[in-house]
């Protein structure tokens, strides 16, 4: 079977320093580079990254230099997914294979419309604990990527078994799921929770771990979510619900989910992936979300006054 021997990244947030740390160290700095816009590289030569207190002796190039991956990894926000995939449309190659580690249920389908999906495997990453400050990242729990392909979908999974069989050689914790859809949008649920609450509540996973309204008001956004989820046809239930939170309250108090983050540096947060989706699919299928509806009208007016 053919290997994966090449990883490029693009997207120097806790999740690409998190597995661009987790994969380098095994197939060697040199088989894994990182690819940004000028100005990004500049900063990012002139300053690097850390993980865990390591300096993580990565290569950062433009587009325009980069070799054509075996593997390519989406780890930017939601709000970058457009520049990135410009960015990649000029190093990617025909039989690149890619994933994306992007929240929300939508980055695998804008990938494939942009890029082409015949390589595009689906991915969750879940259960990190990761938090970046400036050029810092810091973790306990490096999570699990949960990847896959929809039901009945035969011709990717050769990609599939060269991701998996990296994934193993590299040490990095994964779960091949045989009904990923049902995870994305589960792992949708949680996000809608839990990055909205400890931003509003400028905290970090401690201020919904304890019994109290920000907790109740987490498992109702998720609740919402979860209805809209069933209403699509995804078999999202309780039971997922509880399996989430209690993996919330496993996670360590001091860590901060990444929308947390971006209101700590005054950036544009994901909330349209989160509560903005919510809100416009619970319009369209009819189900009333009075949660998320305060949650995107509260971040939002944060926001304009970054």
């Amino acid at each position: 079977m053919k290997t994966i021997g090449s990883v490029a990244i693009i997207g120097t947030g806790a999740l690409g320093i998190l597995y661009g740390h987790l994969i380098g160290r095994r197939i060697g700095y040199e088989n894994l580079f990182f690819v940004a816009d000028a100005a990004r590289v500049r900063r990012f030569n002139s300053v690097g990254v850390t993980c865990n207190g390591e300096k993580c002796p990565f290569r950062m190039m433009e587009a325009k230099d980069a070799p054509a991956p075996d593997l390519l990894i989406f780890a930017t926000k939601a709000t970058g997914l457009e520049s990135a995939i410009g960015l990649a449309k000029q190093f990617a190659g025909p039989d690149t294979i890619i994933i994306s580690l992007l929240n929300g249920i939508t980055s695998e389908e804008i990938i494939s419309e942009k890029l082409g999906g015949r390589h595009v495997l689906y991915t969750v990453a879940q259960g990190m604990d990761a938090t970046k400050i400036g050029p810092d990242l810091k973790y306990s729990h490096p999570g699990t990527l949960c990847v896959g392909l929809p039901a009945g979908d035969q011709e990717r999974l050769p990609d599939l078994e060269m991701l998996c069989e990296l994934l193993t050689r590299c040490d990095v914790p994964f779960e091949r799921d045989p009904d990923i859809l049902h995870r994305i949008w589960a792992k949708w649920m949680l996000n809608v929770g839990v990055n909205q609450l400890c931003m509003v509540e400028e905290g970090g996973y401690a201020v919904v771990q304890k019994p109290g309204p920000a907790r109740d008001r987490m498992i109702g956004a998720m609740r919402e979510a979860m209805q809209i989820a069933l209403k699509s046809g995804v078999a999202v239930t309780e039971k997922d619900l509880s399996f989430y939170v209690g993996l919330i309250d496993t996670l360590a108090p001091e860590g901060m989910p990444s929308m947390r983050q971006d209101g700590l540096a005054h950036r544009l947060s994901e909330v349209e992936s989160f509560a903005g989706t919510v809100v416009k699919k619970g319009h369209d299928l009819g189900v009333p979300v009075p949660v998320n509806e305060s949650l995107y009208r509260e971040i939002r007016e944060r926001e304009a006054g970054y």
